[in-house]
């Protein structure tokens, strides 16, 4: 990180046309704008400090020093840049709004996923495997995914990750296994291996803006994927051909979808196929790749 900055700090005149500081960049963005100068300045947050720590995982109360601190990072690194690219059109809006941005300063590149290495290839394993991905944070619905493991205790449910909410984790049902960390290069086969997997099912306001990475990266691999019918998730799924698209928070609906997938090997077919055409459409690094270089020239 040091050399990082270092090498920005004194990089000479012609060796870039534009800066780009990715999540999680917030208090870098103000030394990136002396380094950029005149030329353009882009910043790709995915999310706002203050809607993450207060109003999403609670770590901090509305009011506090430290949540106005937060209000107060986000608005200046997003008022700084020349363009700030967000992850979905409802985050764009959030982001304008946090920002007092005019929405022309705000546009929208999805997150996609490393084609390296999620690529199509699902092929379920026996018996039958219910994957979720992530840290165990509120966004991700932890509780609604423990009890539709209740409410569905024929269904083997994997779970990898750690975060927040392990506690939780300490009174789960029989069913749901619990790996805290596999090595990356691993997941593609988590994937491939499973009947389907779980997107998030949190209530919260950030949930109803964000498509999550592990969402994606469902899609790549062809996993049959369920996951919150929120605003963000109509923007790119179609239920019952992309995906299926539950109710956030409703336990009842996501053991339900998850025992359809298992019912009925048709639909898990077509999610599959559907949702990897989504992404090929959509969210591919072919698609990313020139969405993103076109959004920076348009600065230059």
């Amino acid at each position: 990180m040091l050399i990082t900055k270092l090498r920005l700090r004194f990089a000479s005149a012609g060796t870039f046309d534009a800066v780009l500081v990715g999540y999680p960049g917030h208090f870098d963005v103000p030394r990136a704008r002396r380094v950029a100068g005149k030329r353009p300045l882009v910043f790709n947050p995915l999310v706002s400090l203050h809607d993450t720590m207060v109003g999403d995982r609670g770590r901090f109360r509305e009011g506090l020093f430290a949540a106005r601190i937060l209000w107060v990072v986000d608005r200046r690194a997003l008022r700084l840049p020349d363009l700030v690219v967000a992850d979905t059109q409802a985050n764009a809006e959030f982001l304008a709004e946090l920002g007092d941005l005019d929405p022309d300063r705000v546009r929208v590149c999805l997150v996609g996923a490393e084609d390296r290495f999620f690529h199509a290839g699902w092929r379920p394993d026996e018996p039958f495997r219910v994957l979720f991905v992530g840290k165990l944070i509120p966004l991700h619905g932890v509780e609604t995914i423990l009890e539709a493991a209740r409410l569905a205790p024929e269904l083997d449910i994997r779970v990898i990750g750690s975060g927040q909410l392990d506690e939780l984790m300490e009174g789960r049902p029989p069913n749901v296994e619990w790996v805290q960390w596999i090595e990356y290069e691993d997941l593609p086969r988590e994937y491939w291996g499973a009947g389907c997997a779980l997107g998030i099912f949190g209530t919260s306001d950030k949930a109803q803006r964000v498509i999550p990475n592990k969402a994606y990266q469902a899609l790549a691999c062809g996993a049959p994927l369920i996951t919150a019918d929120t605003r963000a998730a109509r923007e790119l799924l179609q239920d019952h051909e992309s995906a299926l698209l539950v109710p956030p928070g409703d336990a009842h609906a996501l053991a339900e979808a998850m025992q359809r997938i298992v019912r009925d090997p048709a639909l898990a077919k077509r999610l599959s196929s559907g949702g990897r055409l989504i992404y090929e459409e959509n969210a591919s690094e072919d698609v990313l790749g020139p969405r993103w270089r076109s959004l920076i020239e348009e600065l230059l």
